[in-house]
């Protein structure tokens, strides 16, 4: 992997058509304008109308000639998430960018029941991911790449309680959902290679990146001083959204990427340019992987195509 891999090194993705979920903001928007300067059509899929538009223009300003579009997308509302893949699915799908997420938020639960951290980060993308797999697995050089943390290493998924109920600890569900993250790029790189698929399916994730994923859940409990911290965090710790973008560029575009590689900054998973990342062993278990599995398609009810050659 090149050491100072940056966005002039992605390909040429002209023709090529790619969802990007969150891409009003952060990770999401930079990953969506990178990837429209190389030459792709991108869906900006976003729960909110006004943002997702103004994504739009602010890409279309930045980019001359632009192909971005915005596509509702909730990712707390499985109905959304159906509606989705039944009217907004392109003739060909090359790139899937499951980015979208929410962090440390107070117990709270989607319009499904689901604990919003779990049922946002990991159940919305799954039940994504499977609708538009068809797509996907028709589409030569396709990829998936799912969007984790290195505070995954927080906490491996409890089977037991997957919606939090017991003893909800706002990051503990926070890592336990990016454990899930990490789980299902395992199983699914693990079937589509059972399967004879040429589909990647990686993960990557941004460091410590200055976006509103850290001060979201202080702004929503109106918590101004801790809302100010993650705000002083982000202007002298972080690396600015731009590079919190190239983990998920490069597994996304670069040359050779490997089924179930997760991506992250080079140095100590924080900051610099994308590099192989440290994973917890947990996230690359076979049994837990498809216990998970099997428990996201009787939650979201999408049943995944038959995956065997």
């Amino acid at each position: 992997m090149s050491q100072g891999w940056n966005a002039n090194d992605i390909p040429d993705q002209s023709g090529r058509t790619a969802v990007v979920t969150g891409a009003n903001s952060g990770i999401g928007l930079n990953t969506a304008r990178e990837l429209a300067r190389r030459g792709a059509r991108v869906l900006l899929a976003c729960r909110d109308e006004t943002r997702g538009r103004e994504a739009e223009s602010r890409i279309r300003k930045a980019v001359t000639g632009a192909d971005v579009a915005f596509v509702p997308l909730d990712l707390a509302d499985l109905g959304s998430v159906r509606a989705f893949a039944a009217t907004h699915v392109p003739d060909r799908l090359d790139l899937l960018i499951n980015n979208a997420g929410v962090m440390a938020l107070p117990y709270g639960t989607t319009a499904d029941g689901f604990e919003r951290q779990f049922g946002i980060n990991h159940l919305g993308h799954f039940a994504l991911t499977g609708l538009l797999l068809p797509r996907l697995l028709d589409t030569p050089g396709a990829r998936v790449v799912t969007v984790s943390s290195g505070m995954h290493a927080l906490s491996d998924i409890d089977m037991g309680d997957l919606n939090g109920e017991r003893n909800y600890r706002r990051w503990i569900a926070y890592g336990r959902s990016k454990t899930a993250n990490l789980l299902f790029v395992h199983e699914l790189a693990r079937r589509l290679t059972k399967a004879g698929s040429r589909l990647v399916a990686a993960a990557a994730h941004p460091g410590y990146a200055a976006t509103n994923l850290q001060s979201a859940a202080a702004r929503m409990e109106n918590r101004r001083t801790v809302e100010r911290v993650f705000e002083l965090g982000n202007r002298i710790i972080a690396q600015p959204a731009s590079v919190g973008a190239l983990p998920t560029l490069y597994a996304a575009t670069a040359p050779g990427v490997r089924p179930d590689s997760f991506t992250g900054p080079a140095l100590l998973g924080w900051r610099g340019a994308p590099a192989p990342s440290w994973r917890a062993g947990w996230t690359r278990d076979d049994v837990t992987s498809e216990r998970l599995w099997v428990a996201s398609e009787q939650l979201t009810g999408v049943t995944y195509p038959d995956l065997a050659p």
